[in-house]
């Protein structure tokens, strides 16, 4: 199995190692201390050596952040984590609503006049420092130094040290040497002499090279410095990539700042990923601008698209097996563990399965209704008689990364349940069915997806749709389906449609196909202008059991039925006995 069901954490570790952490603080002589819940690489997934916040606080979510001072310490959560972060995280904490109040708004209420706010300037970049400006305009002061849980925290794990591959031409689709002349020919034309680049799955996309430093991303943890002529210098434990032809001049990892320190002319460095301590390190003319890998790889190639349509397709047999298999069995026989193991084994029956993309959701009941649940031995919960199933996974093959989220009826839940779901599946295909002119980005058209609930008063706590990697990360920036997104959708991204709604205490629905932008066909009568629309990924029946067939217009149900026509056709012949059965049931016309 990839995915354990162990705890990482209980709330009784956090006040003895909160005392321990204040004491540090006096001993240093600063007032307050920042926690991050990110790695010097900015990432979603850490090391298990990386995860002070959860070491400290309990809290294992994959967003948040702590502010310690002497007399109080604020957890920092969202929508998505609030309901986990008071089960996790001992009465010692202040569970904080972000990003509804801010940290500098926190800082300012709770901090002592003219406090010593310290933080690791690894763990943080340029535009969040940006933001804590005020704090000094206030009389207080930022001060950079060593982590202060790294001093603390005596069993620490050691760092990673997977080693990478190669990923092949024929999936990437593009050789390195034409992606680093591409991009320096961009930085040039842009007036920069140089890009910092700090994103592992940048560097690796950019090398065709693919790693093993973080569980569930094949990425590999390193620094790089890609110049306008198009070399690349990547910064590296020679360990990691020996034996490996990198088209690159490999150095050490404790060379890297001083590397950074030598560059001349313009520096272009992103301030949303780069460390504030390699900002620092910078004496050359600063520009900051996007990674100028960010765009190029979330604008998938045709071999990159050919080879994730593969890999739907083959992770959609293992969907369908297990969603056969689940209906078939009494639901007292079955547990969220005993969920995710037998979906694990379907997708291990591939013989194609690297690791699943991320641990699997399996929620039951009132467990649904936490978007980010991870199940564990004590959390585990039986299914039941007229509750819904919530099931959020995924794969990762060496040709494509999936994520898929379905919602299953287990009986016959009531018809509050089957009202929500009906809407979640209204805004799911009204983004599935859109055009939209080129310039538009996710924030325009978030709305779109949640219409329905609105109508009802109702909402959900979450980004509508996440970006998503070519074997690479599951999350992948910088465009995304959401409120806060502003970047034009283009050909090629790969992104998530996935609405929700959670009823606390009682149930949790979302369902998620993933859509690629692509070039709209003619629409007679259209104005002369470039059109977009989607094309489904995700091949994967809906539970009928759970639409209100009423609630749906002519459109929507023409939509469902040709969906669940296409899913039939491209599975029938591939499945089990049992499979193959279960299809033809799920996939008649409502």
């Amino acid at each position: 199995m990839f995915q354990t069901f162990k705890s990482a954490t209980t709330p009784e570790q956090g006040p003895p190692r909160l005392a321990a952490l204040r004491a540090k603080m006096a001993e240093m002589g600063v007032d307050g201390f920042i926690v991050s819940r990110a790695d010097a690489w900015q990432g979603e997934y850490v090391a298990p050596c990386d995860e002070r916040l959860a070491w400290l606080t309990g809290f294992t979510g994959s967003a948040g952040f702590c502010v310690v001072l002497a007399e109080r310490a604020g957890l920092f959560v969202d929508g998505r984590y609030r309901v986990q972060a008071r089960a996790q995280v001992a009465p010692d904490f202040t569970t904080v609503d972000w990003p509804e109040t801010t940290l500098a708004v926190w800082i300012l209420e709770h901090a002592p006049e003219g406090s010593k706010i310290a933080y690791d300037p690894w763990l943080h970049v340029p535009r969040q420092l940006h933001e804590l400006a005020r704090l000094e305009a206030a009389g207080h002061s930022l001060q950079a130094i060593e982590n202060l849980i790294d001093a603390i925290w005596e069993d620490r794990p050691t760092r990673p040290d997977g080693r990478a591959f190669s990923h092949p031409l024929e999936l990437a689709g593009e050789t390195s040497a034409s992606k680093r002349a591409r991009l320096g020919q961009d930085l040039a034309a842009a007036g920069d002499d140089a890009a910092i680049i700090t994103m592992p799955d940048a560097i690796c996309w950019l090398l065709n090279i693919r790693g093993a430093d973080i569980p569930r991303i094949p990425i590999l943890q390193s620094f790089a410095i890609l110049r306008a002529d198009g070399q690349v210098s990547i910064f590296v434990e020679a360990s990691k990539v020996a034996g490996l032809e990198i088209d690159a001049e490999i150095f050490a990892p404790d060379t890297f700042l001083a590397a950074v320190a030598a560059l001349t002319g313009t520096v272009r460095l992103d301030p949303d990923s780069c460390p504030e301590a390699v900002r620092a390190a910078v004496t050359a003319r600063v520009h900051e601008g996007r990674d100028p890998c960010l765009l190029p790889k979330a604008r998938k190639n045709a071999a990159e698209l050919e080879g994730t349509r593969a890999a739907h397709r083959r992770d959609a047999v293992a969907m369908v097996e297990f969603l056969a298999w689940l209906d078939a069995q009494p639901p007292s026989e079955v547990t969220e563990i005993g969920a995710v193991e037998a979906l694990e084994g379907f997708r291990r029956a591939t013989n194609a399965l690297q690791d699943i993309s991320f641990e699997t959701i399996s929620g039951a009941g009132p467990n649904a209704a936490l978007p980010h649940y991870r199940v564990s031995d004590e959390t585990n919960r039986t299914l039941a008689e007229g509750e819904l199933y919530l099931v959020d996974s995924g794969g990762q093959y060496v040709d494509g990364t999936t994520d898929i989220t379905r919602t299953v009826a287990i009986g016959a839940p009531d018809k509050e349940a089957r009202d929500a779901f009906t809407r979640v599946l209204q805004g799911m295909i009204a983004l599935s069915r859109l055009r939209f002119p080129r310039g538009v980005g996710g924030a325009h058209i978030d709305a779109l997806a949640r219409a329905a609930l609105w109508m009802a008063g109702q909402d959900f706590d979450h980004g509508t749709g996440h970006g998503v990697g070519s074997y690479l990360s599951v999350h992948e920036g910088p465009a995304r389906i959401s409120r806060a997104s502003t970047v034009p959708l283009e050909p090629g991204m790969i992104l998530s449609n996935e609405p929700g709604y959670y009823r606390e205490g009682a149930f949790g629905i979302r369902i998620e196909n993933l859509i690629v932008v692509q070039d709209a066909g003619d629409l007679a009568g259209a104005d002369p202008r470039p059109w977009l629309d989607f094309e489904t990924l995700t091949y994967v029946p809906i539970d009928t059991r759970l639409v209100v067939k009423e609630m749906l217009t002519k459109a929507e149900r023409d939509w469902l039925n040709a969906y669940h026509a296409e899913c039939a056709e491209r599975l029938t012949g591939q499945l089990s006995e049992r499979a193959e059965a279960w299809l033809a049931g799920a996939t008649l016309a409502v």
